[in-house]
């Protein structure tokens, strides 16, 4: 089990810096386009602007919130942490709906954390 347990903490950490590198595009190019939309001068122009600097902002935020967690997991299951396999847990159903590639990780990662297998896998105390 140890393998799988490897296995779902890569992905984690691959989803989360990749949500990670989307919050900045995102970011950088819904501040571009309200940027543009703001220069244009025409009628509604301010609040256009207005409207996609909120949405690049809350997007940005959304998908920070949500790939922090995973590279935390992820870093915590590659170091067998206790505390690692709730937060992966966690991650794990939040992700199930995240179709179609969301959904597979999902269940493979509670496959894996929920065998009996990981959890004394996790449960044993490193020796000095």
């Amino acid at each position: 089990m140890a393998t799988h347990v490897k296995v779902v903490a890569v992905i984690c950490i691959v989803f989360g810096v990749l949500g990670l590198l989307l919050a900045l595009f995102s970011s950088v190019i819904l501040g571009l386009l309200a940027g543009l939309v703001g220069s244009s001068g025409e009628e509604g122009a301010a609040l256009g602007s207005t409207v996609l600097g909120l949405a690049g902002a809350v997007l940005t935020t959304v998908l920070i919130v949500f790939s922090i967690p995973s590279v935390i997991a992820g870093w915590g299951l590659l170091m067998l942490k206790p505390w690692a396999r709730i937060l992966g847990i966690i991650v794990a159903a939040i992700s199930l709906i995240r179709f179609p590639i969301g959904t597979i990780f999902g269940i493979y990662a509670l496959w894996v954390l929920f065998q009996k297998d990981t959890e004394a896998l996790f449960a044993k105390t490193p020796t000095s």
